[in-house]
């Protein structure tokens, strides 16, 4: 029995061909990238020690690099099994859920009839590249040429001209044989309910061939050349060869591409992805005027595990990504979901290029928002959160929204995640939130001359400094030990030589009558096995620079020699930072487990205690950070104020 192309095709696509391979393999987990569709295994065809058999589930091929063997699912199953091909399809059939076609004659001239209507699509593309060429196509190349296509995007794409009599294209196949009935069936001609005679869909019309999976041309879409010419963009009918809700334009091209690269980005239109691809972006694909549907879901995630869906800007792209929204959610698995990409200004991305060039679009993409952003968005925007009421109405339109995700991991993540973020909204509802982005670092409390470390910037990103921070003001000020032993005993410290040192501190610090002298003694009796740390810490003389320049570099208000009480509230601030940073790391342990267990009543009272520690905390440190701020100002005008007299006195004068 011969099998109808578009059946194998339909059992390649709902079949990842890594799960036919997998019952004969075990995958190399090292080498593999489940998300990417790329799988290695010790060949099954010859005996390796090295995994050297790839499977790439995007193209449905797999070979070795060893003994060069290749193939699809159906020629796996008849090398592995001993299989006939009509069994192996039967087999494949049965794992995919496809049901067999009846085996009839009927289906036989079906198959016939659909490869005799690609021979007639693919002759109408002809027609329309010549049409194209000659002196009828004027207008049509002009419009190219605004939009900026060059003769080689041109002629990669098989842009034609469709021109504006009423029926060239059906008298051209009429002279190459083709009957009027399979015109029709092929989508090219439209035969009027009231007898007149049957007449050409595309008329003055840019015409862009649209291809299957395999390269064969099976539509076409028609860009109207004038303004009143409605509607602007007009597609082929569903038929045999077409159907909206499974193809994309331009995916034959851009699956190897977006391979290579990982990604695939997804416009609107098919002159948008024909001037991507133009700008060397070729991992691009279009929808076809329809909302996204399973099928092409299921066919992005076949060339990428995240495509970016790249909208206009303005309502109505957003209103697209909200429509699309509702579709992906059920699809939705592990590892696979969507970004979102609104471009500014109300461009498209052709604007965008012409305007910017490849890399302001491709910065767009990069900046592209996650779904659960674009979804947590939509529905709390415009929503009214005053009264517990409302606020109860939208966690349900939240759950219930959630609920559709048919993937029970991916569904307790968006559940966890839209809790944690309803948690923060309403939060806002009853406090005042002050501006948290870094934690208020960054924000300039001295001069610009003060380099590394300020109180407003005493927890950089490196725990490493503010550790040394504390420890080099705790012996340079051994005071300070016996003041704040216990606050300075608990204090976390990440790095475990830094909580060693402290404890020696804390030791010497028991020890009668250490407190007579200054930081100075300290370092003498340190265990020597600390010099190199207290040098770190401290800058000692050997450095070629005065004792305790890496202290000031740090701290660099010290130079200004501030009191003794303003250095004392300075520790305790850094104290209060590096607890925060504790507190901080316990809220991030525990919304770690959330995500990867059931989210237990329990663990969220712990959450929301850490969070609520944590905004507390993060706001005592700020307003704490503003005093300071004015304080070391004085201190700096102060120092100033007094250099003439010093220097006066020095002068002996």
């Amino acid at each position: 029995m011969r099998f109808p192309d578009s059946f194998l095709d339909e059992i390649r696509q709902r079949l990842p061909l890594s799960e036919v391979v997998g019952r004969r393999v075990t995958w190399d987990k090292r080498k593999s990238q489940p998300a990417k569709g790329d799988f290695w295994a010790c060949c099954p065809f010859h005996q390796e020690r090295s995994p050297s058999f790839h499977v790439d589930d995007r193209r449905g091929f797999y070979h070795c690099f060893g003994c060069g063997v290749s193939g699809d699912h159906i020629r796996f199953v008849t090398e592995t099994e001993g299989a006939t091909f009509p069994e192996a399809v039967e087999r494949l059939a049965g794992m995919a859920g496809v049901p067999m076609p009846a085996r009839d004659a009927a289906s036989e001239r079906r198959e016939a009839q659909r490869r005799t209507l690609g021979d007639v699509v693919e002759l109408a593309a002809k027609f329309f590249e010549t049409i194209y060429r000659g002196g009828a196509g004027e207008e049509a190349r002009a419009y190219a040429s605004r939009r900026a296509l060059s003769p080689e995007t041109q002629k990669t794409f098989r842009i034609g001209f469709a021109p504006a009599e009423r029926d060239a294209l059906k008298r051209h196949l009429a002279a190459s044989g083709i009957d009027e009935a399979m015109m029709i069936e092929a989508g090219l001609v439209i035969r009027p309910d009231d007898g007149r005679p049957a007449y050409d869909r595309f008329r003055n019309r840019l015409m862009i061939p649209i291809h299957d999976l395999r390269g064969r041309v099976v539509a076409f879409g028609g860009r109207a050349l004038t303004p009143d010419q409605e509607p602007k963009y007009l597609n082929s009918p569903e038929g045999p060869l077409f159907s909206k809700r499974t193809l994309l334009f331009n995916a034959h091209r851009a699956r190897e591409p977006a391979r290579a690269a990982g990604s695939i980005v997804v416009v609107e239109g098919y002159l948008d992805a024909i001037a991507v691809y133009q700008a060397g972006i070729h991992s691009v694909v279009a929808t076809l005027g329809t909302a996204f549907t399973e099928d092409q879901i299921e066919s992005l995630w076949r060339l990428a595990p995240e495509p970016v869906i790249c909208f206009d800007g303005d309502r109505a792209g957003i209103a697209a990504a909200h429509r699309a929204i509702d579709r992906i959610l059920p699809a939705l698995t592990s590892g696979h979901s969507f970004n979102f990409a609104f471009l500014p200004d109300g461009k498209d991305p052709d604007e965008l290029i012409a305007s910017g060039g490849p890399a302001r679009f491709l910065s767009e993409v990069r900046g592209a928002v996650p779904l659960f952003d674009v979804m947590f968005e939509r529905e709390t925007t415009a929503a009214r959160i005053d009264t517990p009421e409302r606020r109860a109405a939208l966690e349900k339109r939240l759950d219930d929204l959630i609920g559709t995700i048919r993937d029970d991991r991916v569904q307790r993540g968006y559940r966890f995640a839209a809790r944690m973020k309803l948690s923060e909204t309403f939060s806002m509802l009853v406090r005042p939130r002050t501006n948290r982005s870094g934690g208020g670092r960054g924000r300039q409390s001295g001069p610009p001359e003060a380099p590394s470390i300020s109180l407003s910037t005493a927890l950089p990103a490196e725990p490493m400094e503010l550790e040394r921070l504390v420890l080099g003001l705790l012996v340079e000020y051994p005071g300070l030990l016996v003041h704040h032993a216990e606050s300075v005993g608990r204090a976390p410290f990440l790095i475990d030589v830094h909580r060693r040192f402290r404890d020696a501190l804390q030791d010497l610090a028991a020890e009668e009558g250490l407190w007579d002298g200054d930081g100075a003694a300290i370092a003498a009796r340190l265990d020597g096995h600390f010099f190199s740390l207290l040098a770190e810490i401290l800058g000692m003389e050997d450095d070629g620079l005065r004792r305790g320049h890496r202290l000031r570099a740090r701290f660099p208000i010290l130079a200004f020699h501030p009191s003794e009480d303003f250095i004392e509230r300075c520790l305790v601030h850094f104290l209060s930072r590096l607890e925060l940073r504790s507190i901080a790391a316990e809220l991030e342990r525990a919304v770690s487990q959330a995500e990867r267990e059931e989210l237990t009543a329990e663990l969220w009272e712990q959450i929301q205690v850490y969070k609520r520690e944590v905004e507390h905390r993060e706001d005592e440190i700020l307003r704490r950070e503003r005093e300071f701020a004015d304080e070391m100002r004085a201190i700096r005008a102060a120092y100033g104020a007094a250099l003439p007299s010093i220097e006066h006195a020095a002068a002996g004068g």
